[in-house]
């Protein structure tokens, strides 16, 4: 909250008139829902004035507080409703100052047909010259993680922050060998975190960790961290909520669009970003992993990789356009985005939220097929069988219509319950068969499924693969800035597309995400460590080199040494390592 004044507000209200709740009583009511069929949100109001001094400060303990552990002055705050920006006008009572009456505007009409959908599409057939090209450069994991926080990014981030510091009357000095150490570091908290960060310098046997403490000393990267920034605050936008991290937003964008595989489907959806603290546009939707923090509305491709992000503002700081809403807005902005690299044919999956036939009409005339399930009353009253009728019919029985002037289908599909869906590029046929578990009969049973859902089930999980992704060792270490936990997830993101381009262009050296992300901290903390300070170790591994599968040759030497894996006498050595290994060690010494 950005004040003590600051409000929180929800979905919910009875009747006509207001329910004053506090925020503990929702959140016990939303841990209750058994079916999670409601989309209730909590908003806080984050900062009036995104330029202000103190949006660089949180009142949070910085030392991982968890789940509801929220301070007493949140959880009894008072909640009203308010929309929660996600286009269910219908239960939410908005709260935005008056607007002037406007002339309303005339909907064309909609003329509904009984047939399949004849789609006008041109066939994919793009090639990615710049993916054969990154194959042909045989990056390690430490070359791909770079491709997005490149050299121009580091060097940005060490000046601002720099900048920021002399602001605050501080010589910090950052180097870009410090800020590496610094990303190692955070990068590592994801698979081996401790209650409070400063155990990793402890000297402790049981929490010490020599990686770290050899890397950088524990008071330099508090101060560094301290006075990590990524925006001149005297150049912020002041109708921007995330201006302060906006420079970094915009480059981590350029990035990942210029390096994203070229191909046909795309998921579009929603991310949260984990986030306690008292100050953001927070927002708490039922049914996801993360409950508490900030809405990212994301474009992955269908296995995973982030194409496009933008921090949700509410409709308060982002208008829709297009006569949409604003969840409909955003898929057209990612869409703007993918055709920065030329409009070809892309195919969109997105989920009710965003579904719309306005926005299958707008999306089919900028040349991109697009398929999600939708709510009944934006279907512009297309007139299918009543779901109640629907659903006395045998599984796998659909209803659908075409409208004659868009080319856009609307279909109803009865399963374990009803299901509608849109699209103007795919039909009903071919129908298929797909097979439904009987929890009564304990059978699988066969029923009919349209060519369009089908298709849907396959493409639509992109970007539920990227927050698996993330969350199973999403950085754990966050500071007493507002946005803290935001960089964090940028971090996260950058690791996870570096890992989907590695798998995609080293086929003979697959790695999970776990080694992945340990090599690169590893790399990091090691190669950057600082050596000047007694007590630091004057010689490093070389990992990156050790592990990157390129110029290894074994060769004799007249000298025995020990063998660098098995640690017995050898007479061969590695040329490139200039390490002591068996011919028989050889292969598994330079894999992980």
């Amino acid at each position: 909250m950005a004040s003590s004044s600051s409000s929180l507000t929800t979905g919910r209200r009875t009747g006509s008139k207001l329910k004053s709740m506090k925020l503990l009583e929702v959140l016990n009511a939303l841990e209750e829902e058994e079916s999670g069929q409601s989309r209730e949100e909590i908003f806080i109001a984050p900062p009036n004035n995104a330029s202000g001094d103190f949006t660089d400060e949180d009142s949070g303990d910085e030392d991982g507080r968890r789940g509801t552990h929220l301070p007493g002055n949140v959880l009894h705050a008072s909640v009203v409703p308010e929309d929660s920006g996600t286009g269910e006008e219908d239960d939410d009572l908005q709260l935005q100052p008056a607007m002037k009456k406007q002339k309303a505007v005339v909907e064309p009409q909609h003329v509904w047909t009984k047939r399949d959908i004849r789609p006008d599409f041109t066939s994919w057939t793009a090639s990615d010259p710049h993916m054969e090209d990154l194959k042909s450069q045989e990056l390690s994991p430490v070359g791909f993680f770079e491709l997005f926080f490149d050299e121009g990014t580091i060097n940005f981030i060490v000046n601002e922050t720099n900048r920021y510091a002399w602001q605050k009357n501080v010589n910090l000095g950052l180097t870009a060998q410090e800020l590496k150490c610094v990303l190692g570091i955070l990068i590592l908290s994801g698979y081996i975190s401790y209650p409070r960060r400063r155990m990793f310098w402890e000297t402790s046997p049981d929490s010490h960790h020599h990686l770290v403490a050899d890397a950088i000393r524990r008071d330099r990267f508090e101060l560094i961290f301290s006075y990590l920034h990524f925006a001149d605050n005297s150049e912020l936008d002041e109708s921007d909520r995330f201006a302060k991290v906006r420079p970094l937003i915009v480059r981590m964008n350029y990035n990942f669009q210029k390096h994203a595989p070229l191909e046909e489907f795309y998921s579009f959806g929603e991310s949260m970003c984990e986030y306690f603290g008292h100050r953001g546009s927070k927002r708490l939707p039922a049914g996801k992993p993360v409950r508490l923090g900030y809405k990212i509305w994301c474009g992955t491709t269908s296995r995973g990789y982030l194409v496009w992000f933008e921090p949700s503002q509410g409709t308060l700081f982002t208008k829709p356009d297009r006569g949409l809403d604003l969840g409909g807005s955003m898929v057209v902005k990612f869409v703007d985005a993918l055709q920065t690299r030329g409009c070809l044919p892309y195919h969109i999956f997105f989920d009710k939220v965003f579904t719309s036939v306005k926005l299958m009409s707008i999306l089919r005339k900028k040349g991109v097929k697009a398929t999600g399930t939708v709510r009944e009353y934006r279907t512009e009253r297309c007139p299918l069988k009543d779901p109640r009728e629907l659903k006395r019919m045998k599984r796998g029985s659909f209803d659908y219509k075409v409208d004659e002037s868009e080319e856009i289908i609307v279909c109803r599909w009865h399963d374990s319950s009803v299901v509608n869906i849109c699209s103007n590029a795919v039909g009903i046929e071919p129908a298929g068969l797909t097979s439904h578990h009987s929890g009564a009969a304990k059978t699988q049973a066969q029923v009919h499924q349209p060519s369009l859902l089908r298709l849907y089930q396959e493409k639509v999980g992109g970007v539920g693969r990227m927050d698996q992704n993330i969350a199973k060792y999403k950085v754990k270490i966050r500071g007493m800035k507002w946005y803290s936990s935001f960089i964090g997830y940028v971090i996260d993101a950058a690791l996870n597309n570096a890992w989907q381009l590695h798998r995609i262009c080293c086929h003979d050296a697959q790695v999970d995400l776990l080694a992945f992300r340990r090599y690169v901290a590893c790399v990091y903390l090691e190669s950057n460590a600082d050596t000047s300070s007694q007590g630091r170790r004057s010689r490093r591994l070389e990992t990156e080199s050790r592990f990157d599968m390129i110029g290894h040759w074994i060769i004799h030497q007249d000298k025995r040494t020990r063998c660098a894996l098995c640690h017995s006498q050898t007479n061969t050595r590695c040329e490139k390592c200039q390490k002591g290994v068996h011919a028989k060690c050889f292969r598994a010494y330079h894999i992980r």
